[in-house]
């Protein structure tokens, strides 16, 4: 209903529902209204959007479409690294995650005008940074990469590709055509820090955009939200730097990628993959 005439690419689906029947009947809900191929995403700690914030037993949709926008979304499959302990088997969660980055990006149907690639992974950090790096042996280091990883309260880290659930998976969607998109990322995990940090990285994306802003992402970690005495105030620090008005859609992550924000790890790469973070991306047209 809010797409109105625009006919939809893909709907992003960010849900917190315990146990995977309920999950299974949540989807099964979405896709009686939408279709299913169209319908990607995966478990979250919650959402927010610019009517609030939430948690348990909720769905946040995002419609994608609209004139000169393009997508392709790929999924892949038994990673191998779901049961894998980063403590105990971090070279082995190295090499498999970067052959199931690579297979990932390989899949994609690549153009001149893409511009983003959106991940969503059950990949918990910092596991996700491996896979990040497996996408940009194919993509390259400075091509843009956001997304966030799925939780994994009592293990339930499922992304959504089709319809279906998926474990140990990942899915990338790359978006492509006439717009531009800014990225930032933001590190904090104490209250004073995370509010005031929301409210840098919004308004740092904002500056960096070319063209008149249409729509927002925010991939924020669940972690930080735990260290808020009122997560309403993050969405609020991130409202005072993009105003009401603009579509948002955010989600609390078990793991974030993005510009990642720490001195300690220099990089020559574009995007990484974290912890503790909110990665936000701004399209413009």
């Amino acid at each position: 209903k809010e797409m109105g005439e625009t006919p939809l690419r893909a709907v992003l689906v960010s849900e917190c529902f315990e146990d995977r029947e309920f999950k299974e009947e949540l989807i099964e809900g979405v896709c009686s209204v939408l279709p299913k191929d169209l319908v990607l995403g995966g478990a979250t700690y919650g959402s927010f959007t610019q009517e609030g914030c939430t948690d348990f037993d909720s769905v946040c949709l995002m419609g994608i479409g609209g004139e000169g926008i393009d997508l392709d979304a790929q999924l892949v499959t038994d990673m191998g690294t779901a049961k894998l302990t980063f403590e105990q088997d971090q070279d082995l969660i190295k090499k498999k995650l970067h052959a199931a980055g690579a297979t990932l990006a390989r899949k994609l149907r690549r153009t001149d005008r893409d511009r983003v690639l959106i991940l969503i992974a059950d990949a918990h950090a910092p596991k996700n940074h491996y896979l990040v790096e497996g996408l940009q042996k194919v993509l390259g280091k400075e091509f843009p990469i956001t997304g966030g990883c799925v939780n994994k309260n009592a293990g339930q880290t499922y992304v959504c590709f089709g319809g279906k659930l998926y474990q140990d998976a990942a899915i990338a969607v790359m978006l492509s055509g006439d717009f531009e998109a800014a990225l930032t990322g933001r590190q904090a995990n104490e209250n004073a820090k995370v509010i005031a940090s929301a409210n840098e990285g919004a308004a740092a994306a904002l500056e960096l955009l070319k063209g008149k802003p249409i729509a927002a992402l925010a991939f924020n970690c669940a972690g930080r939200r735990s260290k808020l005495e009122d997560y309403d105030e993050e969405l609020a620090a991130i409202q005072k730097a993009l105003g009401t008005d603009l579509p948002l859609f955010g989600c609390y992550c078990a793991g974030e990628m993005g510009p990642v924000d720490d001195p300690a790890e220099p990089t020559d790469a574009f995007s990484g993959g974290s912890g503790w973070h909110v990665m936000f991306t701004l399209i413009g047209k």
